[in-house]
C-alpha cells in the first residue's frame, strides 16, 4: 500500500476505534487528559523529537545532565496541571496518598539523597520530573469513576500509540526502524526510540486492552457491548503484533505471564476469593525461586525465551558497574549515577551502544539508591501485592490488572531498570497499586456514598 494511502486509513481505523468504543453511560472529568497527554508523550517520543521530524538528537554525555528546554517546559506544565487537579480534590488526594505511605517514604529517600549526589542540580530536577510518577496515576484514581477514568485512559493512549506504531513499522521505516545497539540488526522501533521500548508500550497496553476484553466478556449486559468488544480486540491485535514483530523476550514473556494471571483470576473458582488468588502467586513465586536456586534459569532463559545465557551482554554490564556503587548503603544519589565519569568510563568500555542503565531495575536502583532503596522498592511491591489481594473480594477484575502489573514489573525488571522514573513498568504498578487502595480503603462505605463522603465534585473547569 502506498505510504500516504497507508497512513490515511490507519488514521480513519483509529477514528473508528475512538467511535465504537464511546461510552455514554460514563462521565469522567477533563483532567484525565493531562495523564493521557502525559503517557502519550512517555510512550513515544520527547516533543522536541517531534518538533525535529520525529528524530532524536543531541545524545551526548552532556545532553543526558542538560535535557532540552524544551521537553522540561511541557513536562512543568502537565505536571503543574496535575498538581493543581490534586489540591481541588482535596480529601481524596490526600486520603490516597497518606494511606499508600510506602510509596511517599521511598520517594521522601529519593529527595533526601539528593544531598550525596555529584550533580545534586541535576538530581533535584529528575526527582522533581519523577513525582509525576505519582501526580499522573493520582489524577487517574481521584476521578469520580476512577475505573471508568484507567479504561479511558487504557483506549485514548493505546488507540493510539499501538496502530500508528505498527504503521511507522510497515510504512515509515525511516520512523519506525532502526539498529540494535545490542546485535546491529535492523530493529522496530515503532512510535519509540528502541525496540525494547517499544516492546514495554505494547506489552502494558495489551494487557489494558486485555483487561477491557475479559470485562466485556463478563458483563453480557453493557451498553453498546458488541462494539467495545470490537475496538478493544483490535487494540489488542496491534498489541500482540507488535509484540511479535519487535522481539522484545522480556516485553513477550512479561506479557503472556500477565495475560495469563488475568485469564486464571477470572475462572469461577478463583474470581472474588483471594486464598485462591494467594496460592496462585505463591505458586509462582516458589517455582520462579527454585529455578533460579536449582541453576535452571539458564536454560529457560535460552531455551524458553530465546536469549543468550549472559542475556545479550547485560551480565558483562553487571559486573562492570557494580563495584562502582560509590556507596553500597546510599547509593550515588537520585538518578545520578549514569553522570560525568562514570558514564564516560562505561561508553568507553561498551563503545557499540554507549548503555546509561543497568538493564536491571534491582542493580540500577542499588546504583542510585543504595541497599535502603532496593528494600523501599520492595517494601512497595509488598504493600501492593497485600492491597491488590485485599481488594480482590471487592473488585476482582481492578485487582487482577493491578496484580499483572506488579508481577511483570518483578519479572521485567530482571533485563531492564524497569523501576526507573518515568519508565511505565514503574508508572502503571504505582497505577495498580494506587487504584486497589481506594477500593480496599471504601470497602465500608456504601458505593452510594462513595462520592459524597469521599469524593468532593471537581471544579468546574475541570469537569465533563
Amino acid at each position: 500500500m502506498n505510504p500516504s494511502l497507508a497512513r490515511l486509513a490507519y488514521w480513519l481505523g483509529i477514528a473508528g476505534l475512538f467511535y465504537l468504543n464511546r461510552d455514554k453511560s460514563v462521565r469522567t472529568s477533563k483532567a484525565l487528559w493531562i495523564p493521557v497527554i502525559w503517557y502519550w508523550i512517555g510512550g513515544s517520543r520527547p516533543v522536541s523529537a517531534w518538533l525535529n521530524g520525529g528524530f532524536v538528537t543531541g545524545d551526548q554525555a552532556e545532553a543526558l545532565m542538560d535535557g532540552n528546554p524544551t521537553d522540561r517546559l511541557v513536562f512543568f506544565v502537565l505536571l503543574a496541571i496535575g498538581v493543581v487537579v490534586l489540591v481541588n480534590r482535596g480529601r481524596i488526594s490526600r486520603l490516597l496518598m497518606a494511606a499508600n505511605w510506602p510509596i511517599l517514604l521511598y520517594y521522601s529517600y529519593c529527595l533526601v539523597s539528593v544531598a550525596w549526589s555529584d550533580f545534586p542540580d541535576v538530581s533535584i530536577r529528575r526527582w522533581i520530573k519523577a513525582t509525576a510518577d505519582i501526580v499522573m496515576p493520582l489524577v487517574v484514581v481521584t476521578d469520580a469513576q476512577p475505573t471508568a477514568a484507567i479504561r479511558r485512559l487504557f483506549s485514548r493512549v493505546g488507540f493510539i500509540i499501538l496502530p500508528v506504531s505498527v504503521l511507522f513499522i510497515k510504512y515509515f521505516p525511516e520512523l519506525g526502524r532502526t539498529y540494535d545497539p545490542w546485535s546491529g540488526e535492523p530493529a522496530n522501533t515503532g512510535l519509540t526510540t528502541n525496540k525494547n521500548m517499544m516492546g514495554v508500550i505494547a506489552f502494558i497496553y495489551a494487557l489494558g486492552a486485555l483487561w477491557q476484553v475479559l470485562r466485556l466478556f463478563r458483563g453480557s449486559n453493557m451498553e453498546n457491548r458488541k462494539r467495545q468488544l470490537v475496538a478493544q480486540c483490535t487494540a489488542l491485535g496491534f498489541g500482540i503484533w507488535l509484540l511479535d514483530n519487535v522481539h522484545s523476550a522480556t516485553a513477550g514473556t512479561c506479557f503472556w505471564l500477565g495475560a495469563a494471571l488475568m485469564i486464571v483470576a477470572s475462572l469461577p473458582r478463583v474470581w472474588g476469593h483471594p486464598s485462591a488468588l494467594h496460592r496462585l502467586i505463591m505458586t509462582l513465586v516458589v517455582v520462579g525461586v527454585l529455578v533460579k536456586v536449582t541453576g535452571a534459569d539458564t536454560l529457560v532463559i535460552t531455551q524458553g525465551i530465546g536469549r543468550n545465557a549472559d542475556l545479550t551482554g547485560r551480565t558483562d554490564i553487571w559486573a562492570m558497574v557494580i563495584p562502582m556503587a560509590p556507596n553500597a548503603l546510599l547509593g550515588a544519589g537520585f538518578e545520578s549515577f549514569w553522570l560525568g565519569p562514570r558514564l564516560l568510563k562505561m561508553w568507553a568500555s561498551f563503545p557499540a551502544f554507549r548503555p546509561n542503565e543497568a538493564h536491571n531495575g534491582y542493580i540500577e536502583v542499588y546504583l542510585n539508591l543504595g541497599l535502603i532503596g532496593v528494600g523501599l522498592v520492595a517494601l512497595i511491591l509488598i504493600y501492593g501485592y497485600r492491597r491488590s489481594v485485599a481488594a480482590f473480594r471487592i473488585d476482582p477484575a481492578a485487582a487482577s490488572l493491578a496484580l499483572g502489573f506488579i508481577l511483570t514489573s518483578v519479572i521485567y525488571s530482571y533485563t531492564e531498570a524497569g523501576f526507573r522514573m518515568l519508565d511505565v513498568t514503574w508508572c502503571f504498578p504505582l497505577l495498580g497499586i494506587f487504584w486497589t487502595s481506594r477500593i480496599s480503603g471504601l470497602r465500608r462505605i456504601p458505593h452510594q456514598q462513595h462520592t459524597a463522603r469521599l469524593e468532593p465534585r471537581p471544579p468546574a473547569y475541570f469537569a465533563v
